[in-house]
């Protein structure tokens, strides 16, 4: 390894540090009771040296909202290459992300609440970085549904559009994926959480299918 590898080597593991770390406090005790001095803490750095990676707090916030976001998006491509009718490849990006919110509950919620970091955000490469990978996300669903009407397992006369179904399909199952995670302990009249979401795939699949 050169000199310049080895460096670039020990710069990227400074920036997981401070990501580490910076997750460790956001989702512990939340984004506004973390100082920048508790970051640096979790990381064995100085405060100082967190600045020459970020710009702030707000950025450091960014960059763990990006890995939330490619968290998601390979295990949306891992559904897609798992191949498979375009129906089966949908089914599993369901079951995944349904999956991703019960392993990785931290960053579902980052995702889930984006909108209330919105004055967090300003035009830089982490924020770039992220439209990008939303955008691979949700184009995972859409080859899907591509491939799914092209070798007859999904209905072409109701997938007219298949950006428009990728966002309708997230947006459903997102909201069902929320209700399951409101509902905590089953009660009496409640379903239970994970027999819900198969009903949702179920009833999904009915209405796609061709």
């Amino acid at each position: 390894m050169s000199s310049a590898e080895r460096r670039e080597k020990e710069k990227q593991e400074r920036r997981e540090s401070i990501l580490n770390s910076a997750e460790q406090s956001f989702f512990g005790k939340g984004y506004d009771r973390t100082s920048m001095d508790d970051i640096a803490k979790g990381a064995q750095l100085s405060r100082a040296l967190l600045y020459v990676y970020f710009k702030d707090k707000a950025a450091i916030m960014r960059g763990v909202m990006l890995r939330a976001g490619y968290a998601l998006l390979n295990e949306f491509r891992a559904a897609r290459e798992a191949g498979g009718s375009g129906l089966q490849q949908l089914e599993r990006m369901g079951q995944s992300y349904y999956r991703f919110s019960l392993e990785q509950p931290d960053y579902f919620d980052v995702l889930t609440n984006a909108s209330t970091f919105a004055h967090l955000m300003e035009s830089d490469e982490l924020t770039e970085d992220m439209d990008i990978c939303s955008a691979l996300t949700m184009g995972c669903m859409v080859d899907s549904l591509a491939a799914g009407v092209a070798d007859g397992s999904l209905s072409r006369e109701r997938i007219t559009d298949p950006m428009v179904t990728a966002y309708y399909l997230r947006g459903a199952l997102h909201g069902i994926i929320l209700q399951t995670r409101e509902q905590g302990v089953c009660v009496a009249g409640q379903p239970d959480p994970a027999a819900l979401f198969e009903y949702t795939i179920m009833m999904f699949n009915q209405s796609l299918r061709a």
